[in-house]
């Protein structure tokens, strides 16, 4: 149930990107960040803040409360406050690194669901070793440089080296309740 839970999430997710994407005019998948569809002077902000963060965290948060082990349930918890908080605090124009309290409070979910999110992983059990290195590690590892990557003010692939994060954790996710 679990699984189908996390499945169902990334499935609303990857849909709400794709479709709220194509209503906003000049939007870039690779440029601009996920949290930019709902930017809040944005005509749809409150159809992604509501139609679309909050499902996916409520969603997130069934899981990490049906979850059978601690570090899946972390996990999918750290998930969870990322959209949840996105949903509440909609990103200034642009998704700055630094801007209003309400970008602030933005940007702490941001931390929670990438930085909690890549301890999380670090707990999870090492069975899926590709080449001798830990697969959630490597995980964790690409989660602490995205994180870092994604505060550079204008990096120019920034909404492609989000999606990639959120790919980590979504796999990772998606993996460790298959296991």
């Amino acid at each position: 149930m679990t699984f189908g839970l996390a499945l169902s999430s990334m499935v609303l997710l990857l849909a709400g990107i794709s479709y709220f994407g194509w209503c906003k005019r000049a939007y870039s998948h690779w440029r601009d960040t996920i949290s930019e569809l709902g930017e809040v002077a944005s005509p749809q902000c409150r159809r992604v803040s509501y139609g679309l963060f909050l499902p996916v965290g409520l969603l997130l948060v069934l899981v990490a409360m049906l979850a059978d082990s601690l570090p899946i349930a972390g996990l999918a918890g750290c998930m969870a406050t990322g959209y949840s908080m996105a949903a509440f605090f909609p990103c200034d124009v642009g998704s700055p690194v630094s801007g209003s309290g309400r970008q602030q409070m933005h940007n702490v979910g941001g931390a929670v669901e990438y930085l909690g999110g890549a301890y999380w992983l670090t707990q999870i059990s090492p069975e899926w070793i590709v080449l001798h290195y830990n697969l959630y590690a490597v995980g964790a590892a690409s989660l602490l440089v995205g994180s870092i990557l994604l505060s550079i003010p204008g990096l120019p692939l920034r909404g492609l080296m989000q999606r990639f994060m959120e790919g980590i954790l979504f796999g990772s996710l998606l993996l460790a309740l298959y296991e």
